[in-house]
């Protein structure tokens, strides 16, 4: 587990778990039998912490001076408008320890607005201090956050470490080119939290994404590449480089992928190097969906080859299957190994959501027969 935190720098998290947790999702598919109480006990551990890296993330403890920076501009600005109330929320848990925003009273303190969203102003204080650093998350219950000042949750000399904006910016724009392998230039959401492409003055601290790039091609750390077929120029890392010349044979197995996985992040790359038109359909009104509100797209070898639609049921102690869809030109008995592949993939996935059956729909029945898989 450390060692795919390591490689991907960070991994997103998300608190849905219609299918699973992102975070665990995306262990799920890379560790054998991963167990997703094994990243709870690296957290209760502080092995793993809580930062902002592409969103909310999961990253190394060791790694938290790189990422401990942020070019936010509504998190100051909020404290600053609402001082009175963060200078009490910041004394009450220097005084009382781990606390969450329902510890205080909400009619107190009434509204804000956080990143255009209308919310309780202690819940806005304390994301905001979290931010900027001065805050960490302690524990979750739940979707329930408890904050506690940081030097009370990291080791000493990991606070000691300090390191320059700019650094923690290269750090971060590289661990996205390690993390997906060959990302462009492009996408906003792919490079959020790294400020703007090019200066701005309204971000004096950051050098911008392009000339970061830049460094990291000049250093050498980043290898320009083209891709046949592929519009744009890309990137790896260098070490990687041999990947390219001598591809190693891939795994005869299945994963399946999490709407926030490092392998999905470039949507239009895997529409021109890989044919496989991905939208998460979360925000999609339900009449115009094509597939489902929670499909996670399943890789094959070095293929994606269709689409899955799990709901767990913890209270019924099994796994839903709602749907099936495969790539056109894709047919599961006819891909050497696939079957049993799918099948393994399917237990592996009832141990990690806890469920000891799979209940399939009635148009799935050909699927059920094929792929029947018990713990």
């Amino acid at each position: 587990m450390l060692e795919v935190f390591r490689r991907l720098g960070s991994i997103q998290f998300d608190p849905l778990a219609v299918a699973g947790r992102t975070h665990d999702l995306v262990l799920h598919a890379r560790v054998a039998d991963y167990d997703p109480a094994w990243c709870d006990l690296l957290y209760e551990r502080r092995e793993i912490f809580e930062a902002y890296n592409k969103g909310l993330s999961l990253v190394p403890t060791r790694d938290f001076p790189w990422f401990r920076g942020t070019l936010s501009r509504n998190a100051p600005r909020l404290l600053a408008e609402n001082a009175e109330v963060a200078g009490r929320v910041l004394d009450r848990i220097r005084a009382d320890g781990p606390l969450s925003s329902l510890d205080f009273e909400r009619a107190q303190h009434g509204t804000t607005d956080w990143f255009g969203v209308p919310t309780n102003t202690v819940r806005a204080v304390l994301e905001a201090y979290a931010v900027t650093g001065v805050l960490g998350l302690a524990r979750r219950d739940g979707n329930r956050r408890y904050y506690d000042l940081l030097e009370r949750l990291l080791p000493a000399d990991v606070l000691a470490h300090s390191v320059p904006l700019t650094e923690q910016l290269r750090h971060k724009l590289l661990s996205r080119y390690r993390a997906h392998g060959l990302l462009g230039v492009g996408g906003a959401d792919t490079f959020g939290g790294l400020g703007p492409a090019k200066p701005d003055p309204r971000w004096p601290e950051a050098p911008g994404r392009t000339a970061l790039r830049e460094e990291l091609v000049e250093d050498g750390e980043l290898i320009p590449v083209e891709i046949e077929g592929v519009r744009g120029k890309r990137f790896v890392l260098a070490d990687e480089v041999g990947l390219l010349e001598a591809a190693p044979e891939p795994p005869p197995s299945v994963a399946f992928l999490p709407p926030f996985d490092p392998v999905v992040w470039d949507r239009p790359l895997l529409g021109s190097l890989f044919e496989f038109d991905y939208v998460w359909e979360l925000f999609v009104p339900p009449a115009k969906r094509r597939w489902g509100w929670y499909v996670l797209p399943m890789v094959f070898r070095d293929r994606l080859v269709g689409r899955i639609e799990p709901r767990i049921d913890r209270d019924g102690g099994q796994v839903q299957m709602l749907d099936l869809w495969w790539e056109a030109g894709f047919a599961p008995t006819r891909a050497e190994g696939f079957v049993d592949a799918m099948r393994d993939a399917l237990r592996a996935y009832l141990r990690f959501a806890g469920a000891t059956r799979l209940e399939w729909p009635p148009h799935l029945a050909a699927e059920k027969r094929l792929f029947l898989a018990r713990p």
